[in-house]
């Protein structure tokens, strides 16, 4: 894969920093130079991302904001019952320009505090952490069953723009299946995982509360065989992942298992993944009932909002929710 466009210099510059004399990086390398680099990393740059405005890349739930931070509260008082949520701080992490879930919305939370990219989790006491397209957006490395063997895929940036490399043979991480169909590509969101350990390694109790897409390890070792990687650019989905360095988001699938894994190990309870769809109906199913009863009748905005959020066609089946609690 070739850029498709020739990449901002100062990106190119950090890039060819990191890599060194080498000339290349490995993907989670080039994926986190691009995405997370000071100042010209594509989440560090003062711009809009998300909704619906001119320059803006994609959309997410939170682009239905009230109603989203109105049903996410609704939810997390009922997981923590019969706590009073009124002890708890809810902390939303990686919330896009300072702007949270909860702004404009109606909770019973003690306060409300916001952790944006490359900031301090500091986590402590009674919490909700919650996030919403998070952990899909961590740099994940990429494996490719190439001879009878995991090749690791990394990144030149030594040339005029960034293109593909095959990396020198590396550690591969644990559970890489022992063989493969020739070409099969695995996207294997590891920092994702690590991100999640570090959120739980925090000395507080409460609700973990993550939206995002993603699939079981089943999943991503034998039935994603193009891998799960994609940019998005200007609301358009693609494969091009070195064009637009600095200027596009990049993302995968999460693990829903590496995560749940990193939070038993921190002592959290049996972690639950549900459907978005599933998740409100089973967890905030009161707020539903009075929302469509207070709608009937009519279409509101607010009511287009929810079949947005939950209808199975819409973001009600492609996104998940991972949940558990520690007391």
């Amino acid at each position: 894969m070739q850029p498709s466009t020739e990449p901002d210099p100062e990106v190119l510059a950090a890039l060819r920093e990191r890599a060194g004399a080498s000339g290349v990086l490995s993907f989670g390398d080039f994926m986190d130079t691009v995405l997370y680099a000071p100042k010209v990393g594509y989440y560090r740059r003062d711009r809009e991302r998300v909704g619906y405005g001119k320059g803006t890349d994609f959309l997410t739930a939170t682009a239905s904001s009230p109603l989203l931070g109105r049903l996410v509260a609704a939810a997390a008082a009922t997981l923590l019952s019969p706590g009073d949520p009124g002890a708890f701080e809810f902390v939303e992490i990686g919330a896009e320009r300072g702007r949270g879930i909860l702004e404009g919305a109606e909770h019973p939370f003690r306060s409300v505090r916001l952790v944006g990219v490359g900031e301090p989790l500091q986590l402590s006491g009674p919490s909700v952490v919650f996030s919403n397209e998070l952990f899909d957006a961590q740099p994940f490395r990429r494996f490719r069953w190439r001879a009878g063997a995991w090749r690791e895929l990394g990144v030149h940036v030594s040339g005029p723009g960034p293109a593909d490399a095959e990396l020198p043979t590396t550690e591969l991480p644990e559970g890489l299946p022992v063989s493969a169909p020739e070409g099969y590509l695995i996207d294997a969101p590891i920092a994702a995982a690590a991100l999640a350990r570090a959120i739980a390694a925090e000395p507080w109790t409460g609700l973990f509360l993550a939206f995002d897409y993603g699939k079981s390890w089943e999943e991503l070792s034998t039935a994603t065989p193009e891998g799960t990687a994609r940019a998005y650019r200007r609301h358009v989905q693609s494969n091009d992942l070195l064009g637009f360095p600095g200027d596009q988001d990049l993302t995968c699938h999460v693990c829903w298992d590496w995560l749940s894994g990193a939070l038993r190990a921190e002592g959290f309870r049996e972690p639950s993944v549900e459907s978005q769809e599933a998740f409100f109906v089973h967890h905030a199913g009161d707020f539903l009932a009075a929302f469509t009863a207070s709608e009937a009748g009519r279409l509101s905005r607010d009511k287009l909002a929810l079949l947005q959020l939950i209808h199975p066609s819409n973001m009600g089946q492609k996104f998940q929710v991972l949940w558990a609690l520690r007391t």
